[in-house]
């Protein structure tokens, strides 16, 4: 391992599972549900038909993968909080930039995923009469799978940066802790 750099294997999972949450993220943008009104012929009521809900799988796919990637991370460098101190300095500084922006990006993207599956998934099923006039069947809007996508890569992007900075201010700090002369010295006053 060389110095401040990591486990390799770490970077590649991290950006694997970002990228597979991010093909499952614009998956699920393509193949959002669309409805289109119909009528009862029997009651002569108005229904909404609802092609596919494969978009909600793609969502919360891209969800989970996401969050198992933010998990590994967390569990490597066991959330900045438990573990190595990290040495004071330029890369701890980035590191806690890098970590803090994370999460935001991360928990965007996991708020626009699973509220676009949940949406997604929701179906408006038979209006009476009465409403015929102001009928409109729910759908989600374009673009929501969109967003989480664009902060899934920004996710990744500062999660690989986060992983860098923290392994070079933990790497410094076991370099500083291996002094011969790491202790303060002190004598007594005669």
């Amino acid at each position: 391992m060389g110095e401040g750099k990591g486990s390799t294997l770490v970077h590649v999972l991290v950006v694997v599972l970002s990228l597979v949450a991010f093909g499952f993220s614009i998956a699920a943008e393509r193949r959002r549900s669309v409805a289109h009104i119909a009528v009862d012929p029997r009651t002569n009521e108005s229904y909404c038909v609802y092609n596919s809900d494969v978009a909600t799988g793609y969502g919360v796919g891209a969800f989970l993968f996401l969050l198992s990637g933010e998990s590994l991370l967390m569990g490597v460098t066991k959330c900045m909080c438990f573990g190595i101190p990290l040495a004071p300095g330029g890369s701890r500084a980035w590191s806690i930039i890098y970590f803090v922006s994370s999460w935001v990006t991360f928990l965007v993207a996991e708020a626009c995923l699973i509220a676009g599956a949940t949406r997604n998934a929701y179906h408006t099923k038979y209006r009476s009469m009465i409403y015929a006039q102001n009928f409109s069947c729910e759908t989600l809007r374009k673009g929501v799978f969109i967003a989480g996508a664009v902060f899934v890569v920004a996710t990744m992007i500062l999660n690989v940066y986060y992983y860098m900075y923290f392994t070079k201010a933990t790497t410094q700090v076991a370099r500083k802790t291996n002094r011969a002369s790491s202790a303060v010295g002190m004598t007594g006053y005669a």
